[in-house]
């Protein structure tokens, strides 16, 4: 028998090896990762925000919107969601009915940061956190809401203390450990770690499973060497969305300046990659075969299209 998408991520966080997790707001993106052989997608608040409404990561969104987001992509792909809940979108009664529509979307996990709302992005400036005691009775709350529905989905705790107002790595750190100890989380994400001895000290310090994303000076560790640090998985915000976001800014350039020609130059390059050109209209990033198996058994022969001969019959 198949394991739940809760009990996979939940082992999957667990595991010795690393676990790399994708990430963005798009249910393409993540049959995509799926598709390439990526355990889990994140999603990812901040890029909901950008992609979807045009807003910063500010704390704007809602419950309804953003568990909305977890259905589009838990209805696309295979793998788990692993989503951001943002503060919980309120107190600690919000933070309740946020894990259970969470878990009634479909989501394997979410994580709960710790800072105040109306939240500010976890990688800009601007953040305030809540005292250590509300936040562990919103993660308190967090918990008992998934025990009733699912003790598998993960709870994860974000402490953003690193860089936030009046905070550092050492509260970071303890922080964890009390949401741990205390909140009883399954997980923790230490945001905004700037050193590799901080993901070696947080990994070896918190009694969990740590998400290390690394924002220090560059190069960033290697895949193995965040698995000899111990951070129990990694994960890329906008690792979907920000390259292609810089490539969608050229080409409306290029575009605009030097007409038509600049799509075929474009298609050129893309089929000139050792991945060749993505398939955008068919499988296995989208189901077109699925589509035509579903036409053929359940509509009626003479009701059936003529893909033979008509235009786009030989873009399949």
């Amino acid at each position: 028998m198949e394991k739940k998408l809760t009990q996979r991520f939940a082992e999957l966080l667990r595991r010795r090896e690393l676990l790399l997790m994708s990430g963005g707001f798009s249910p393409l993106h993540a049959r995509m990762s799926e598709v390439l052989g990526y355990e889990a997608f994140f999603m990812s608040g901040s890029q909901v925000c950008a992609y979807i409404y045009g807003y910063p990561d500010v704390g704007l969104l809602g419950l309804s919107e953003m568990a909305d987001a977890v259905r589009r992509l838990t209805a696309a792909c295979n793998i788990p969601i692993f989503a951001d809940a943002d503060t919980g979108y309120g107190n600690a009664v919000n933070v309740y009915h946020t894990v259970q529509a969470y878990i009634r979307a479909g989501a394997a996990g979410l994580h709960i940061e710790d800072q105040e709302a109306p939240k500010k992005s976890g990688t800009l400036a601007g953040r305030r956190l809540v005292s250590r005691e509300e936040a562990i009775g919103k993660l308190k709350a967090a918990v008992a809401a998934k025990k009733e529905l699912d003790p598998d989905f993960v709870v994860c705790a974000r402490c953003d203390s690193i860089g936030s107002q009046g905070g550092n790595f050492q509260e970071a750190v303890e922080r964890s450990i009390a949401y741990v100890k205390e909140a009883g989380v399954d997980a923790i994400w230490v945001n905004t770690l700037t050193q590799r001895q901080q993901i070696e000290e947080a990994c070896r310090r918190i009694p969990a499973p740590v998400i290390a994303p690394y924002y220090g000076p560059r190069p960033s560790p290697s895949f193995d060497e965040f698995e000899k640090l111990g951070a129990a998985a990694v994960l890329y915000p906008s690792l979907t969305t920000a390259n292609g976001l810089q490539a969608t800014w050229e080409l409306l350039h290029e575009f605009k300046q030097r007409g038509p020609i600049v799509l075929e130059e474009w298609n050129k390059k893309a089929q000139a990659s050792p991945w060749g050109m993505v398939p955008r209209t068919q499988d296995p990033i989208l189901p077109s075969k699925k589509i035509l198996q579903l036409e053929n058994e359940f509509i009626p022969k003479e009701l059936q299209r003529d893909y033979t001969n008509t235009f786009g019959h030989d873009r399949h």
